[in-house]
């Protein structure tokens, strides 16, 4: 496919009427979809490890914070690593089986998870976990993609979609920290087992096996070595990032060790890529015009929403002394900011139909308005009801983001190479960027407490404190809170200060609209066909060389 800006797309086949033809006659027609969109929330519901119920975890546990976190990452890592199959998955198994599939695995997943296993052991049950998290999910949105748009509209569909996805993953927070306060942070895992269980039923009581191919496509041809290579590749880099703070990076003989490790295994992902006939990510992925740029981008602005994983973490927890519970509940009012984001976007991309690249440049605004009132109401005496403002703002910043983001990729990329895209997508939108960020953040804290002490220690010593009627531990333990709120401030004007230097480049960078139409894609059976030929021409290459090599002997 032509990938050049100007050239004007050519309309697609005509498109399928929707049909869920998976469901027994008896289901009436106008729930069908409906219930895929509840089985998508329980998917979505799952994970490995549940960050709202950290503390808990690492107090039962005796672990450290960094050991829960790896956990997420690990599943962060399934997700995005199994992008790439997910359409050979849909095409060689039926609808039922793969969904059923993959509830088994949430099933067995959280349930050893609730058990005090090896953390190796641990994060690869999170890297199965996210595996069948992304599997269910696409299954239940691809098979209702035609109900929500009926001409497979991306502009209606990804906003739809993050609905749905980050909707779910702010209210998971919420239901793990609400059973960690008032129970135990292992029923949030019991919750999800009970919802894989329900999603076992309907599979079983309400649907049949059927294939979104009238030919069964094979599996053979995937790169699963290679997929092996590069999930090992991404789980080093995530436990470098996760680990460096606390390791004190470079000093460390355990990180030099890994560092080393994690540059022979991308040089053998490198390697494959450009010499396997089919590698699991193609080069030609990378040559697509704007396709680097768009993905940097997507690193900076992840590693600029790191603030709410560090500034926000150490502000709720260190200065306002929050419970998990209370910061969750709190957290809830950036929901207001992701539907208002979702439904932004849908107008401005399918309405409006204007600039993607000054949509990233508004929700870029947005950010600012969000760290700009964390900058100004940053402070050991405030109401917790004046946080909530700066927090609907950075939901609308990041829905926005996330669907423009997206759209970008979809729009400049040919179908073939889209899904590997959406993996290194997710990789640096939900890893690497969020990683490198919050280790710059957690750095400039330690930096900035450390320098405010140093400032003040010639004033501060227990013989002159003694003069004073005052309690010396308790007056040392509001000086600490003032210099940490004060460094939280401060990072939060430099991370502002950072968003409007790329929100400002965004408006000034002058590059015409990637495409005013929206693009079409063929119906699944007509995707499944290509796949389908694509194999067979692999099969015959491989039997010309074959012939070739035995005729030269």
């Amino acid at each position: 496919m032509d990938n050049n800006e100007n050239k004007k797309p050519q309309a697609g086949p005509p498109l399928m009427a929707f049909a869920m033809p998976m469901y027994h006659d008896f289901v009436p027609k106008w729930i069908r979809p409906w219930i895929y969109v509840v089985l998508a929330f329980c998917f979505q519901f799952s994970n490995g490890m549940y960050l709202g119920a950290m503390n808990n975890v690492v107090g039962e546990w005796g672990i450290m914070r960094e050991d829960v976190q790896m956990c997420l990452y690990a599943t962060l890592i399934g997700m995005a690593l199994y992008f790439p199959v997910l359409f050979r998955m849909k095409f060689h198994f039926s609808n039922k089986s793969l969904l059923m599939a993959s509830a088994l695995v949430i099933i067995v997943c959280n349930l050893l998870a609730t058990f005090r296993l090896p953390l190796p052991l641990l994060w690869i049950l999170c890297v199965l976990c996210g595996m069948a998290k992304i599997q269910g999910t696409f299954e239940c949105m691809s098979n209702i993609q035609l109900w929500m748009t009926p001409k497979r509209d991306f502009a209606v569909f990804f906003p739809l979609l993050h609905i749905v996805l980050l909707t779910s993953i702010e209210f998971t927070g919420y239901l793990a920290a609400w059973f960690a306060f008032d129970m135990h942070w292992t029923y949030m895992h019991w919750l999800v087992i009970l919802l894989m269980i329900g999603v076992l039923l309907v599979q079983a009581l309400l649907t049949r096996p059927f294939h979104a191919m009238p030919q069964i496509v094979p599996l053979k041809g995937i790169d699963f070595f290679g997929a092996v290579l590069w999930c090992v590749f991404w789980l080093q880099v995530a436990w470098l990032l996760d680990y460096g703070d606390w390791l004190d990076w470079w000093h460390s003989s355990q990180f030099r060790l890994v560092s080393g490790t994690s540059l022979l295994t991308f040089a053998v992902c490198l390697q494959r890529m450009l010499n396997h006939p089919k590698p699991y990510f193609e080069l030609a992925m990378w040559r697509y015009h704007n396709v680097v740029p768009v993905i940097l981008l997507i690193g900076v602005v992840e590693a600029l929403f790191s603030t709410e994983h560090v500034l926000e973490m150490v502000y709720y927890e260190e200065v306002m002394h929050y419970a998990d519970h209370t910061y969750e509940e709190l957290n809830q009012w950036s929901l207001i900011g992701i539907w208002a984001g979702c439904l932004f976007s849908l107008g401005w991309l399918k309405l409006m139909r204007w600039n993607v690249y000054k949509l990233i440049a508004v929700a870029l605004f947005a950010f600012c308005l969000y760290a700009g009132g964390f900058y100004f109401l940053v402070d050991s005496s405030i109401a917790i009801e004046q946080l909530r403002l700066p927090l609907v703002w950075r939901g609308f910043s990041y829905a926005v983001l996330c669907i423009a983001f997206m759209w970008c990729l979809h729009e400049i990329m040919s179908f073939e190479h889209f899904f590997q895209a959406l993996a290194v997508f997710n990789v640096l939108h939900m890893l690497v960027g969020g990683l490198v960020g919050a280790s710059l953040h957690a750095r400039g804290m330690k930096y900035y407490v450390s320098d405010g002490f140093a400032r003040c220690s010639g004033y501060i010593d227990s013989v002159r404190m003694s003069a004073r009627l005052a309690d010396f531990p308790a007056m040392m333990e509001s000086i600490t809170q003032g210099f940490m709120a004060q460094s939280i401030k401060i990072l939060f004007g430099w991370t502002l200060i950072a968003a409007l230097f790329f929100a400002i480049l965004m408006l000034l960078w002058d590059i015409p609209m990637v495409r005013r139409q929206v693009k079409h894609i063929p119906d699944w059976p007509k995707v499944g066909m290509g796949v389908l030929r694509g194999f067979h021409r692999q099969q015959r290459l491989k039997e010309l060389r074959r012939q070739r090599r035995l005729s030269q002997v």
